[in-house]
């Protein structure tokens, strides 16, 4: 009884499989193009890294602030947001910028998991039809009309048949491939956004270590008296005002 009603679903043809990995497609063509124009319209500026560099090296916090300002991309968005959390320190601001890729790394995989869907599944998409056209072709073959030499339909069957896997194939590929290569570009926005943020992070500690020996020179120095000593009495003096 199933096997006749699953039969009667194949025998429908799988023309509408062929619809489904068409639709398929323009979904798959429309999600490469928006991961294309948002890393396009993100992607990092040549001259930020030279810009962070030259302005950390000489502590001008103000200059990496425009930097930061003027560029569109993620990694500026992310070291921008992060920025004033430096009062508290190099750790405080890397936590800061730990936090903001945590947020944008959902911006980033945006689409991705939709594309490696339909790599991975499309050929089974297009298998399935394969199956629908061949159960279809030997009912062709078995029918009376087969018998007398009409193979028209039989062959109309197997050749959609090939058609349903050949396009699964074409829907899979392109979207295998856009999904590595939107992978691999947030994986170096990632890794160009740590190494930004390093250079922020070492001109941090190189300020509170040129501030901590700065201190230490200052209580060392000859004419520096230790804060007991300011404003009291030695006992000499002591003595001789007593004495009078």
């Amino acid at each position: 009884m199933i096997v006749d009603r699953l039969l009667k679903v194949a025998l429908l043809g799988s023309s509408w499989v062929l619809w489904l990995l068409l639709a398929l497609s323009v979904v798959s063509l429309v999600a490469i193009l928006e991961r294309v124009a948002f890393f396009r319209r993100r992607r990092n500026g040549a001259s930020l890294r030279a810009q962070l560099s030259a302005a950390a090296r000489v502590g001008d916090w103000a200059a990496i602030e425009r930097a930061l300002a003027e560029d569109s991309s993620v990694e500026a968005e992310v070291l921008r947001a992060a920025l004033p959390w430096r009062d508290g320190g190099a750790q405080s601001l890397s936590d800061a910028i730990d936090s903001e890729l945590g947020r944008v790394r959902q911006e980033l995989d945006r689409g991705a998991n939709l594309l490696g869907t339909l790599g991975n599944n499309a050929p089974f998409i297009g298998l399935f039809g394969t199956v629908i056209g061949v159960i279809e072709a030997f009912q062709h073959l078995g029918s009376s009309a087969a018998r007398a030499g009409n193979m028209g339909n039989v062959m109309s069957g197997i050749a959609e048949a090939l058609i349903a896997t050949a396009v699964g194939i074409f829907v899979a590929i392109p979207a295998v491939v856009a999904f590595n290569v939107a992978n691999k570009r947030a994986g170096e926005v990632e890794g160009n956004t740590l190494a930004l943020a390093r250079l922020l992070t070492a001109r941090l500690h190189s300020e509170a270590h040129a501030a901590t020996h700065e201190r230490r020179a200052r209580d060392s120095s000859p004419g520096h008296a230790p804060l007991g000593a300011q404003g009291g009495f030695d006992g000499p003096e002591l003595s001789l005002s007593v004495g009078a």
